[in-house]
């Protein structure tokens, strides 16, 4: 049986860079419009043709969201837009509303498109209906079963894909209008401030101020607050269904998250398609732990075995659980300003170029993840500036430092450190 693709959020430059090499098949961007994630870093054009053309090197694809609920004056720059899409060469458009589809059509009829999860699709009959309407790929609705899903496959030969990681929405397939009224930010047009995640407690009309907890609890409750989707221990039950594409959710998340969920499940697509279900079952442990290292909610497993319970759901906090802080990238030496480099030459044979993302000092134990290979963990010894001062605290946001280090650090290495290692 064939595997499905690996589909990575890419929400910005350097993600996109980090999902590929960490072993996506294809990647989903934004433009700097009609998506739903207003507050990623997004693409413009001169960025989008250079994610083409760096996706398409590798032999890779690229889909671009198109996926807002336009409203009338979206229409006087749609057209331009998907033209250039089209011109690009991009993989995929992955579009919701009807007029938007029937817009692509019209003026970028080269442009394939994909259905978004917005759109609701919960059956089979409508998945055809949109099959028949040119529609290449239908994003499946978050909200159906594993049965359900498989019911789908036996009756439909198009193309379908799952969400298989990431946040969930309380709302219907991302459909809310909390922000809008609570915020003045339309969830349906990217600008989301996810409400959903606030604390929220009861308030008696006559006794203004005074708040009545729903829960046992002096914070309030946090009744939407759905758990995050992984489908990590489940994917032997989904890969019968044969499903074309398995997506990750997060494109507003770090470069971290990015490469290890996208490590980790590709490793794990690898071993169970090409070793088999024992192979899998002996790798999990060591795969969900490296889950438990990004930054999330408490996970679950969303709506596939029947509807959640209040234990998808976290009704204390809306806190993430963060066991590791993500303190650096291993830098590329193209990237290196030459004059910087000459002057901070230590002796030592062993040394990296690390760009700082989190603060960090020497004597602390940092982890290395790679995109190939297992983790691995050294202490800090040593470490320069830029101008070739010794430092003992990388502190300034996104500060170039050389170190030592025990063994070479691959190109797209991740440093993170655990909390318990923080002095």
């Amino acid at each position: 049986m064939r595997k499905p693709e690996l589909l990575a959020p890419a929400g910005d430059w350097e993600k996109l860079r980090y999902a590929l090499a960490y072993g996506a098949d294809a990647v989903y961007m934004g433009g700097q419009a009609f998506g739903l994630r207003a507050y990623a870093g997004n693409f413009g054009f001169q960025e989008m043709e250079q994610g083409v053309r760096w996706t398409h090197d590798l032999g890779k694809k690229l889909y671009i969201t198109v996926n807002i609920f336009a409203h009338e004056p979206d229409f006087e720059e749609l057209p331009a837009y998907l033209k250039q899409l089209e011109t690009l060469g991009v993989d995929g458009a992955i579009v919701s509303d009807p007029g938007v589809i029937a817009l692509a059509q019209e003026v970028a009829p080269r442009l394939p498109l994909h259905l978004s999860t917005q759109a609701n699709n919960t059956n089979s009959y409508s998945v055809r209906f949109w099959l028949k309407q040119g529609i290449e790929r239908v994003v499946l609705a978050r909200e159906l079963t594993l049965e359900e899903i498989r019911t789908v496959r036996t009756k439909v030969d198009g193309g379908l894909e799952i969400f298989i990681h990431g946040a969930m929405c309380m709302s219907y397939s991302g459909r809310c209008l909390l922000s809008n009224y609570l915020t003045g930010r339309d969830a349906n047009r990217g600008e989301c401030t996810q409400p959903c995640r606030w604390g929220y407690a009861l308030v008696e009309e006559k006794r203004p101020g005074v708040v009545f907890p729903i829960e046992e609890d002096e914070r309030g409750t946090y009744v939407f607050n759905s758990h995050d989707l992984c489908l990590l221990p489940h994917l032997p039950l989904l890969k019968s269904i044969d499903i074309d594409s398995y997506k990750i959710e997060g494109r507003m998340k770090s470069v971290q998250y990015v490469a290890s969920t996208v490590k980790v499940y590709r490793e794990a697509i690898d071993t169970l398609w090409d070793e088999g279900e024992e192979a899998f079952q002996a790798k999990l442990p060591q795969w969900l732990e490296e889950m438990d290292k990004v930054s999330h909610r408490d996970y679950s497993a969303g709506f596939l075995f029947g509807k959640p319970g209040a234990s998808s759901h976290n009704l204390v906090s809306s806190h993430y659980v963060r066991d590791y802080d993500f303190v650096g990238v291993r830098l590329d030496e193209g990237i290196i300003d030459n004059e910087a480099a000459d002057a901070t030459e230590p002796t030592e044979e062993n040394t990296a170029w690390i760009e700082q993302r989190n603060n960090f000092k020497l004597g602390e134990v940092l982890e290395v993840l790679t995109p190939q290979g297992d983790c691995w963990s050294f202490e800090v010894k040593e470490m320069w500036d830029a101008e070739g001062e010794p430092l003992e605290v990388a502190r300034h946001a996104q500060q170039k430092i050389r170190m030592t280090v025990p063994r070479k650090i691959l190109p797209y290495s991740i440093l993170r450190r655990a909390k318990s290692e923080r002095k």
